[in-house]
């Protein structure tokens, strides 16, 4: 990691560290898109999709789980 870099982003306020971090992430997102998927991740996804696949019910819609976690607040 390039300290002197990150010495000087915490000179910013939280709201430009936070600007950058986003402008960061923005710019990783064209080079992720060419990344291929690790087989770990594939194949979590590939049986989370067939235990959907088996009992679709099962789950909860989105509003219900956002409504949960707002309630947590």
């Amino acid at each position: 990691m390039n300290t002197q870099l990150l010495s000087e982003a915490k000179k910013l306020t939280l709201d430009e560290r936070i600007e950058l971090v986003e402008a960061i992430w923005d710019s990783l997102v064209p080079e992720a898109q060419n990344k291929p998927l690790p087989e770990s991740h594939r194949h979590l996804l590939d049986e989370r999709f067939a235990q959907f696949t088996a009992n679709p019910s099962a789950g909860s819609p989105w509003e219900e789980v956002q409504a949960r976690l707002e309630a947590l607040d």
